[in-house]
């Protein structure tokens, strides 16, 4: 038990930046839940990188939108950033992996705004789509997901990009929504972070175990 716990502490802290960010969409999403819902749709829509607020205060809910989780489910969140988040931070250092992550969360949003702001100029989508309620951190996520191919020895690197693949390319080919053009350009954006990757050592087996700190 006592070397699960140091491996465990180990873990966490090799990834600052992964359990920095977990905390804070805590803190934010125990706000939520003391919000009626009308406030909360008022509170988020400010924060939501949409169109009008892109236009207004680009800087401040490129930011704030990374730091709100809509729904209120952080549980989530926890495997999610620890299966993918971490790894990636302890592989390429906080210093690139938040690169990658800013990259895919303000391009991805930029590039799928910037879609829907097309839709709306040639009758597409209705002129109210400017206030689209949109915040998250889904597109960093779907960025690190792609970079992590490169953490992937051959053979296994085909078939877990294939899988990627599918799981955001189906969504935009079947759905065709903003957000899914969002999800698939993160992902692209993280496959096009390889430059950031070539000095990070080798790729790593999935079938070896993590090394157990020692104390």
């Amino acid at each position: 038990m006592s070397r699960a716990l140091r491996a465990v502490r180990s873990y966490v802290a090799r990834a600052p930046g992964t359990y920095i960010w977990l905390t804070i969409l805590f803190l934010t999403t125990v706000a939520l839940h003391h919000m009626s819902p009308e406030f909360e749709e008022q509170f988020l829509r400010q924060r939501s990188t949409n169109i009008h607020e892109l236009s207004s205060n680009p800087v401040r809910v490129l930011i704030a939108s990374a730091m709100w989780i809509d729904g209120g489910r952080w549980l989530p969140y926890v495997a999610l950033y620890t299966v993918f988040h971490a790894p990636a931070e302890h592989w390429l250092g906080t210093a690139r992996w938040l690169a990658v992550c800013a990259a895919a969360h303000v391009l991805a949003t930029l590039a799928s705004e910037g879609a829907l702001l097309w839709a709306i100029q040639h009758g597409m989508a209705p002129h109210s789509a400017v206030n689209t309620l949109d915040v998250g951190v889904s597109y960093a996520l779907a960025g690190v997901v792609g970079v992590l191919t490169y953490r992937i020895p051959t053979p296994w690197r085909y078939a877990y990009l294939v899988v990627v693949l599918a799981v955001y390319g189906v969504p935009l080919a079947t759905g065709r929504t903003f957000t899914d053009l969002g999800h698939f350009t993160s992902v692209l954006i993280g496959l096009a972070c390889h430059p950031l990757v070539r000095s990070c050592g080798k790729a790593r087996n999935p079938k070896e175990t993590l090394p157990t700190s020692r104390g």
